[in-house]
């Protein structure tokens, strides 16, 4: 059949969809390498390979001429050109993953004009992949985790700088060779199922030490991208949980709220939705097509939208291209969080009174978040209430297997980002231990989750010598009821015995999605950091024992990830309700849940600020040059971090109480010189009374010549200017005055001889 006008103005804007496409953070042309047929001087081994060569300008500049008889002749020329490329090429190199990314544009595109016909799904007997495998058998894939199609002779190349390499289009990344053996991927790799592990048996090197940021191995790189490349993808939103009943009038009010809403400051949020291309080439999402606020807008004036699942739906999809778009704790990436909230709150039961609209939680349901939040039981000078407790309560509510929200089913277990209240830019990091019905009667038929929230590192006190894994939280034993509003995507947690040696299996976790490390609860009650043995205890017990939740694909080896300094010292401006500061480290031994860790609690003085009175091996972890803790005189405190956070706990760092003997014995100078013998008849020794005796400080540790003289050189080198023990003079420890040396100074200022 001929291609009608209508049909050839279809596939125009499909070429130019794909002309237009563009690559997230280098913001090229992914289109570029495809332009044009390889140049078969520079290239004679592809046209070889490949038996029927393409190009999309080629493409394009036939169907202006009008020389395509069938419109399915021109999808296969274009699927052509990137199954070329796909065939030639290196899996995992550049040229692939945007042939990937750009085929996957060519079929959305294609199937979203009705008035073309629906395209083969095999690929077209002209493809390599079809004319080889009829010469060639088709092996089976190798149990190695690389899934290449031609041996690479080129050494690997980070992905940051693989897109700055001079490519000719379509060109391959290494030579082919002369026998080709086809690996085909249908399905996922096979791989065995994972075995439990409650212990995490050899143990994980501490994140501690002199604070640094170290980089993982290239190896290790390149295992993770293996196995990762050849996971399943997401499918995408379900067709679950989505609003209802909303007229085309409603779908531009919400619209229009959304572009125009303003936060405190006067700043417009849906700026940062705006810088976003319209253009869709983000991997791993579910899909590619052209989306913008200004697009949905456009097709609600229009009453584009059949139904408010479309409508909705749509929106969703442009939070998460914001998500996935920007930079995890930046701000623009907050704005997308705070809007897909107002988004939430106007398309349910009860929405928020306005234009315009306000909130202080940032349209949180909570009014606190990690770091600052209080459990129940607690309430502030002022008498507002706490936000969290530290059981699952069951009281006024029907559980339920699941809830249901905007695409996603929600169960028991699962990972997810919820709204925080304090930084919309760091979502909260929880897992669900109950999905509910709420039967309280202001509440009626209200679903939620009741959630354990995992604190990350900013929202923590650690030494500023504590180091921590990449995406790594820590479990605390703070539980949160949330409406599912709140929800903002699923996402994976593991705990390192898992997370080092594979990633998780569907539906726990794909590729894109938002993935986390846990090592340690953390108490903020006493700022206690345990590090975890028995995984089991941390999940819900429902789970507990469970073969089926959360198994792996393992890599070949266990594989660490990277290592950061705090975030309060990586020079980066992070800020969060917690900070720099001495914690006790634990390990796992004693009860920390519910606030209480199964020891002595410290006392504390009438501020009830606690008051800490370390052991001897207490003295020797804090102040000791192996840990690389916080080094300084037990007595001083340390620097104190103002927080613009309103419900913060505040802990004071008072003067520490040696709970250390004192030694007992003749510590005199004339036992330290060999006693009374030593010193002849005429020596003599007299002791001051007690009532002159206690005007004096006492050092309470052994002293001993030795220990004098090296006060002594600390005094000179201080004197002379130079540094003691490689410190800056900023930051040298004052060495404190004896009492000999005050009364000596005493009587020089009264011009008294001492020695007379």
């Amino acid at each position: 059949m001929a291609v009608t006008a209508a049909q050839k103005s279809a596939i125009e804007e499909v070429i130019k969809a794909l002309l237009n496409a563009t690559s997230r953070r280098v913001k090229r042309r992914l289109a570029e390498m495809f332009l044009e047929l390889v140049d078969k001087e520079s290239w004679p081994e592809y046209y070889e390979v490949i038996p029927q060569p393409r190009c999309i300008n080629g493409v394009k500049t036939n169907v202006e001429k009008n020389k395509y008889k069938d419109p399915l002749d021109v999808y296969n020329d274009l699927n052509l050109v990137f199954l070329n490329a796909l065939y030639y090429n290196e899996e995992g190199s550049q040229i692939a993953k945007d042939a990937t990314t750009l085929k996957g544009m060519l079929d959305h595109e294609w199937k979203q004009r009705s008035i073309l016909p629906a395209p083969r799904v095999s690929p077209p007997p002209s493809s390599p992949q079809k004319a080889h495998a009829q010469k060639e058998p088709i092996s089976a894939p190798e149990p190695s985790s690389s899934q290449s199609k031609t041996p690479s002779t080129q050494p690997k190349v980070h992905p940051a700088t693989e897109t700055a390499k001079p490519a000719l289009p379509a060109a391959p990344a290494t030579p082919p060779s002369t026998h080709r053996t086809q690996t085909v991927l249908l399905t996922s790799p096979d791989r065995p199922p994972s075995p439990e592990l409650d212990v995490d048996i050899g143990g994980t090197p501490e994140p501690e030490g002199v604070a640094f940021e170290t980089a993982r191995d290239g190896e290790g790189d390149d295992i993770v991208r293996q196995l990762e490349k050849g996971l399943p993808r997401w499918e995408g939103f379900a067709d679950i949980g989505w609003a209802e009943d909303i007229d085309d009038n409603r779908k531009l009010e919400i619209v229009l709220a959304i572009s125009g809403h303003k936060d405190s400051h006067g700043n417009r949020l849906a700026a940062t939705l705006e810088a976003m291309p319209e253009e869709t080439s983000i991997p791993d999402l579910s899909f590619t097509s052209p989306l913008s606020l200004a697009l949905i807008e456009s097709r609600a004036r229009s009453h584009y939208y059949t139904s408010s699942k479309t409508f909705d739906k749509e929106m969703s999809q442009l939070f998460l291209k914001g998500r996935r778009w920007f930079e995890p704790g930046t701000e623009p990436y907050g704005n997308v969080l705070v809007l897909q909230r107002l988004y939430h709150a106007l398309t349910s039961s009860s929405p928020p009174p306005g234009p315009p609209y306000t909130s202080t939680t940032n349209f949180a349901y909570l009014r606190a978040g990690p770091g600052t939040a209080k459990p129940m039981h607690a309430a502030d000078s002022e008498g507002v209430p706490g936000v969290t407790t530290f059981r699952v309560s069951t009281k006024d509510r029907t559980i339920v297997d699941e809830v249901q929200f905007k695409g996603w089913s929600v169960k028991l277990a699962d990972w997810l980002h919820l709204s925080n209240p304090d930084d919309p830019s760091r979502p909260i990091v929880a897992q669900v231990f109950k999905c509910f019905i709420s039967d309280e009667p202001s509440k009626k038929g209200q679903p939620g989750v009741t959630a354990c929230w995992y604190y990350r590192p900013e929202q923590t006190f650690h030494p500023a010598q504590r180091q921590f894994w990449e995406k790594e939280v820590f479990k605390t034993s703070h539980f949160a009821d949330h409406p599912l509003e709140d929800i903002i995507e699923k996402i994976a947690c593991q705990f390192t015995a898992r997370h080092i040696r594979g990633r998780p299996r569907p539906p726990f976790w794909y590729p894109g999605w938002p993935l986390y490390v846990c090592d340690s609860r953390y108490n903020d009650r006493e700022r206690i950091f345990v590090k975890i043995k028995n995984w089991n205890s941390c999940v819900p017990e429902e789970v507990r024992k469970s073969t089926e939740f959360m198994p792996i694909y393992p890599f070949e080896r266990p594989v660490f990830p990277r290592r950061f300094a705090s975030p309060f010292i990586s020079g980066k401006g992070v800020k969060g309700p917690g900070g720099i500061g001495d914690v006790i480290e634990k390990g796992e031994g004693e009860k920390i849940e519910g606030g209480g860790t199964g020891r002595r609690r410290p006392k504390r003085n009438a501020a009830g600020m606690p008051v800490v009175a370390p052991s001897r091996s207490e003295h020797t972890d804090r102040v000791g040059p192996s840990k690389g803790l916080y080094v300084g005189p037990l007595t001083a405190a340390p620097p104190a971090m103002s927080s613009p956070y309103p419900y913060q706990v505040q802990y004071g760092y008072p003067r520490p109480q040696s709970s250390q003997p004192r030694p007992s014995g003749d510590r005199s100078i004339v036992t330290a010189a060999g006693g009374l013998a030593s010193l002849g008849s005429n020596a003599s020794v007299d002791k001051l009374p007690s009532e002159t005796a206690r005007h004096f400080d006492r050092d309470p540790r052994p002293t001993s010549l030795k220990y004098l003289h090296f006060l002594a050189e600390k005094r000179k080198k201080a004197d002379s200017g130079m540094d003691v023990d490689e410190q800056s003079p900023a930051k040298r420890p004052k060495v404190q005055r004896t009492v000999t040396e005050i009364v000596d100074s005493m009587m020089a200022d009264y011009g008294v001889d001492s020695a007379s």
